[in-house]
């Protein structure tokens, strides 16, 4: 399977719009790759949901960044989660990459991905190697147009971010319908 990598302007829009964007284009890490079949955005400061909510931090300060660029973070000390962040410099937002159907060198299980802490196991994708990757850039690390057929979008609330309030309830997340990859519920379907 070939990838073709995405231009920097592609990851230039709102979180919203990416998300729903990101949906069938493939994420490739060295010799591995999946098809993206479910993602969730976190917007700016006002998103109680969004590592922006603290303004800039040592932690988040990629999430602060330019658009296409990797935003891996530690969550409960114990899963890495790997994100791309949106838009332009400076106006903080990011897209949690959350499922992928395998593509490449990921075996035959619909499964090995389905959530974001499996995913960057099932891609070798860390922190450590991988935070602040320029994901037009990098030869090891991008996302590909792999125009994948989509049978529909989902989309419905975040999963794990009630503490958010009603935060916790925009329809900020994006998963490709009825695909066995997707990690958690679905609530509400849209065109």
């Amino acid at each position: 399977m070939t990838f073709s990598r995405l231009m920097p302007r592609f990851f230039c829009r709102p979180p919203g719009d990416l998300a729903r964007a990101l949906l069938g284009c493939a994420l490739v890490c060295g010799e591995r790759a999946g098809i993206i079949v479910e993602t969730e955005a976190y917007l700016d400061g006002e998103d109680l949901a969004s590592h922006a909510r603290f303004g800039k931090t040592a932690r988040n300060a990629v999430m602060f960044g330019r658009g296409g660029t990797a935003y891996v973070y530690l969550c409960y000390g114990l899963h890495q989660l790997f994100n791309v962040v949106a838009g332009e410099a400076g106006q903080p937002g990011a897209v949690l990459v959350r499922a992928l159907a395998p593509a490449k060198n990921l075996g035959d299980d619909p499964r090995v991905a389905s959530g974001p802490g499996k995913l960057t196991r099932a891609l070798g994708i860390t922190r450590t190697a991988h935070n602040g990757v320029d994901l037009a850039r990098d030869p090891g690390l991008y996302i590909a147009a792999a125009k994948a057929p989509m049978a529909g979008v989902w989309v419905g609330p975040r999963v794990g971010v009630a503490y958010a309030g009603r935060w916790a309830e925009a329809p900020l997340r994006f998963c490709v319908a009825d695909h066995p990859a997707v990690s958690g519920p679905r609530r509400r379907r849209a065109g």
